[in-house]
């Protein structure tokens, strides 16, 4: 099937690449046509939070329940100010007035009127200089929605002398495109030269990838329409997306030419290497979307928008890397071995200006412009070299001299293979020692989500937290709300004796008396924390009012107060996700040994490969765990000690696992292939190595710096995502890869390969490198003597 799929989309190569420019386009039109509608749901089944949101729904209209936002504002001379007050009741009222695109209606809560009396600050060095509305949004806004809403506000903002007006709040953060991709890619692009030592060759995985990536996220935003994603889901698609789909084009480009080297033609070629490195792509790129499509499992929106969306963009850039790929392979031909100095030097000043647009340098984009001129001279001294002349330009026209092949024993990583199987105890010992020390601060790990504290802080979001946290104290910016049905014959004492035991509750700032509905039947009370909403000690807060304050105030009167609010429903999700963990993660671990074990018929070798897996991912975490939430180095990464948002350590897991598989397939068939045609369990290691280190360097190294080019993002969950996926890799691809499989392989010898008769016999055959006879599609296996010393 797959020389099939390889032979069709190199003969009609301009059909392949026309449909997918096509898709491209009209898929592209559909989007700009339609929109994106992103949100954040955190709707949960049968926890208390969920009902108590139900409460308010019911009886008041989703009061404290909803999507909302404030404007803050601080005048120097008092915000009852006649001016002040003019100024600032005008402009609620042109805010009221504002209609949501979705439909729906915004309530503004003044503070100037007397439901909103408690939102003026009336102590402390701010009293009476800070106050602030409470803008409620319609219930099912999406993030787009919500920003056109903040841009109309914005627009009615009065300049008053001496008063600072902001939005406060996430639902009105602005959000900016993240940029850091393009530094990816810079890097991506040098890799790839000095990998391949062809611009061509670097320019065939590069355009792959971006066509994977363009179809991949448009897909994934028209899916916005019928799937829950957060507004990160696109950022975090590119960025597996560009990992991946350079990746997967890298390992059959390297198949390619290598062909090219054994003397078959180009159509030969193409087709043999999608039979061969194409088909481990399918399986690589298959194994991933499965492991993040295991994340719906938790029957969550908002776990299956980020799962659909990632899993959609891994999808896409595979098919492309399968299909575009051949084509773009048969238009290039055996130029792909050819580099001139011109097309070098032009790639090189590309990816000058990327790194200058990554980076906001503007004096570096001049690097474009550069390129252009190269190229333009280039093609002038291509032209005068015709006629026997280009003078000084023919420099640019030369090739680049080729690369030589050094044998498989003078390669360094066959050196540094057999010198960790000399010592392989010590190898072993030192790469699981390093990994357990790394993944130390994994055990005081805490889930949870940031607060708005932890936004740039040249942002309206973070200064009008600052000035609440300021005026009203830290608890402010995360309000509890409490809602209870009130049984008839309920008198007034029962539900002050529920305000008197929340005021008197350790940890409880300010503690409202109740609001009944209009119809008596429910009762709702404010109360404020003593600390931030990402403290401890308050999740610690709504756990003691959960199981000890309020069941000891309503003994006796029929009262079951629910608490309720964004920080309450935060906790209970990551009380949610952190009670499945474990069975996701079981999940994972078995379909990986299970993947393996069919793979490369064995027992200890997948067993081997998931405890591995696991000592790398307990790392990658350990390093996020330290920095991000201990904020050890918080200057350096700009970030500040948080909780992890719970839904990252399920992510990671499955990107990681996934992208671990891609190495271990890569590698280990290798080394499989060595061992069964030697039968020599310690060589075959070494050359396994050594044939598979190039490629896969190149492949962890690109990986490392597009994923780690997304900690200067602004954003703390995509700073999170980038720097422990560039973490596992980097992890994977040296300790696991380098040191811990050949001292381990070394130790266990023949046993490597062991499988019981009975299993081996049921055990379903996957050809993951493909299988070719004398009449195969791919034409006749070469003798072992004839193989790429770099094969994948």
């Amino acid at each position: 099937m797959f020389a099939r799929l390889g032979r069709w989309c190199f003969q009609r190569r301009k059909l392949v690449v026309g449909l997918w420019v096509v898709t491209l386009v009209v898929l592209g039109g559909i989007l700009g046509a339609t929109g994106t509608s992103t949100r954040s749901e955190f709707e949960l089944p049968d926890v208390e939070s969920r009902r108590g949101t139900d409460i308010l729904d019911e009886n008041f209209g989703g009061q404290g329940a909803g999507v909302s936002g404030s404007i803050v504002f601080e005048a120097d001379q008092g915000v009852d100010d006649p001016a002040v007050q003019a100024a600032m009741e005008d402009l609620f009222a042109q805010v009221d007035e504002i209609e949501p695109p979705g439909g729906g209606e915004l309530r503004v809560i003044s503070p100037y009127a007397e439901e909103g009396a408690q939102q003026v600050a009336r102590a402390g060095d701010l009293a009476g200089q800070v106050a602030y509305a409470t803008v409620e949004l319609p219930s099912d806004i999406d993030q787009e929605e919500a920003v056109q809403v903040v841009d109309d506000i914005r627009e009615v903002i009065p300049q008053v002398d001496g008063v600072d007006i902001l939005l406060g709040g996430s639902i009105f953060a602005e959000f900016e495109a993240p940029s850091s991709e393009v530094l990816g890619l810079a890097f991506a692009i040098v890799i790839l030269i000095l990998a391949f030592g062809s611009v061509l060759a670097m320019g065939l995985p590069v355009g792959v990838a971006l066509a994977g990536i363009g179809v991949g996220t448009t897909i994934s935003g028209l899916l916005t329409h019928i799937v829950t994603m957060p507004d990160f889901a696109t950022t975090l698609g590119v960025m597996i997306g560009l990992g991946v789909g350079i990746d997967y084009a890298l390992f059959i480009v390297t198949r390619f030419r290598e062909n090219l080297h054994k003397g078959m033609n180009v159509e030969e070629s193409t087709v043999v290497a999608i039979d061969t490195a194409g088909r481990a792509v399918a399986f690589a790129g298959t194994t991933v979307v499965i492991s993040l499509l295991g994340m719906l499992i938790m029957r969550l929106s908002f776990i299956t928008g980020l799962a659909i969306g990632a899993a959609v963009v891994v999808a896409v850039t595979m098919v492309a890397s399968l299909t575009l790929l051949p084509a773009l392979m048969g238009f290039a031909g055996p130029k792909v071995e050819v580099t001139r100095w011109g097309g070098l030097v032009a790639a090189g000043l590309v990816a000058i200006g990327l790194v200058g647009v990554g980076l906001g340098f503007a004096p570096l984009t001049i690097g474009f412009a550069l390129a252009l001129i190269v190229i333009a001279l280039s093609l002038a001294a291509r032209v005068l070299a015709r006629r026997g002349g280009g003078g000084p330009l023919r420099s640019l026209h030369r090739e680049v001299p080729p690369r030589k092949q050094r044998p498989l024993d003078q390669t360094l990583a066959y050196r540094w293979s057999r010198g960790i199987q000399h010592h392989p105890w010590r190898a072993a010992i030192a790469g699981a020692l390093l990994l357990a020390v790394l993944a130390v601060p994994v055990f005081g790990l805490r889930l949870g989500f940031s607060d708005e504290g932890n936004y740039a802080e040249d942002t309206d979001t973070r200064q009008a937290y600052d000035m609440l946290a300021d005026a009203f104290g830290p608890g402010f910016n995360g309000p509890l709300a409490i809602a209870a049905d009130v049984p008839e014959g309920t008198d007034e004492a029962a539900l002050q004796g529920v305000t008197e035991a929340l005021a008197a509750a350790d940890g409880v700032a300010v503690a409202a008396p109740p609001q009944v509905s209009e119809d008596g039947r429910a009762a709702l009370w404010a109360v404020i924390p003593a600390t931030a909403p990402q403290d401890e000690a308050t999740e610690d807060l709504v756990h003691e009012l959960r199981d000890d304050v309020l069941p000891a105030a309503t003994e006796g009167t029929g009262l079951d107060p629910a608490i309720t609010g964004s920080v309450a429903v935060q906790i209970d999700f990551s009380t949610y996700l952190t009670e499945r963990l474990p069975y996701f993660f079981g999940a994972v671990l078995a379909l990986s040994f299970l993947l393996l074990m069919v793979v490369f018929r064995s027992i200890l070798v997948p067993l081997k490969a998931v405890i591995m897996n696991l000592l790398s991912i307990g790392a990658a975490f350990g390093v996020t765990v330290a920095i991000f939430q201990w904020g050890w180095g918080s200057s350096l990464f700009g970030v500040e000690g948080a909780p992890i948002e719970p839904f990252i350590p399920m992510m990671l897991f499955a990107i990681v696992f996934g992208l671990s598989m891609d190495y271990e397939v890569f590698l280990l068939s290798r080394v499989k292939e060595e061992w069964d045609r030697t039968g020599d369990s310690h060589t075959s290691v070494a050359d396994g190595l050594a044939a598979t280190a190039r490629v896969i360097t190149a492949a962890a190294l690109i990986m490392v710096f597009v994923f780690g080019s997304f900690i200067f993002e602004d954003d703390r969950v995509i700073k999170l995502f980038g720097l422990g996926l560039a973490t596992a890799v980097f992890l994977d691809a040296t300790v696991v890869r380098m040191l811990l499989v050949p001292a381990t392989m070394e130790l266990l010898g023949d046993w490597n390969w062991w499988v019981p008769k009975w299993l081996d016999r049921i055990l379903p055959r996957i050809e993951v490198e493909g299988h070719r006879d004398e009449d195969g599609p791919g034409g006749p296996v070469p003798p072992a003597e004839e193989r790429s010393l770099e094969r994948v």
